[in-house]
């Protein structure tokens, strides 16, 4: 192997390292429940929402797209804790779902980002 083909190699291994340890701590971070498909939707035995939903939804403080954002929602498949009626917004209604956004924070989102099949999810209790 000349001088080279060594240093394509090396190369290739740094870039291979480098993404393995960017994508490690997101996929270990992120709960079990979070790597569900999408097409499931519905409260589960600890008393959760789990659903799809829209990639980059917005978590607000509260509910209303007025209020200051906390976060977002990156993946497309997340649990909401409970609902409660807020401004009306893109979905016909006025229901939004609290969560835990993927930085840590807790904010409110719109149900039309939430991929339910009604509004407010049948079973999950209001907040």
């Amino acid at each position: 192997m000349n001088a080279r083909d060594k240093l394509a190699l090396m190369a290739s291994a740094i870039v291979l390292a480098t993404g393995f340890t960017t994508a490690v701590p997101a996929a270990a971070a992120a709960p079990a429940e979070t790597t569900k498909p999408a097409a499931e939707c519905g409260v589960r035995s600890d008393g959760r929402l789990y659903c799809g939903n829209k990639a980059g939804a917005k978590g607000y403080a509260d509910r209303s797209y007025r209020s200051a954002t906390r976060g977002t929602l990156v993946g497309t498949f997340s649990w909401f804790q409970c609902w409660g009626h807020g401004d009306p917004h893109q979905g016909q209604n006025d229901i939004w779902y609290w969560t835990q956004l993927d930085n840590g924070a807790w904010g409110n989102v719109p149900a039309v980002d939430v991929k339910t099949g009604q509004d407010p999810a049948p079973g999950l209790r209001e907040c």
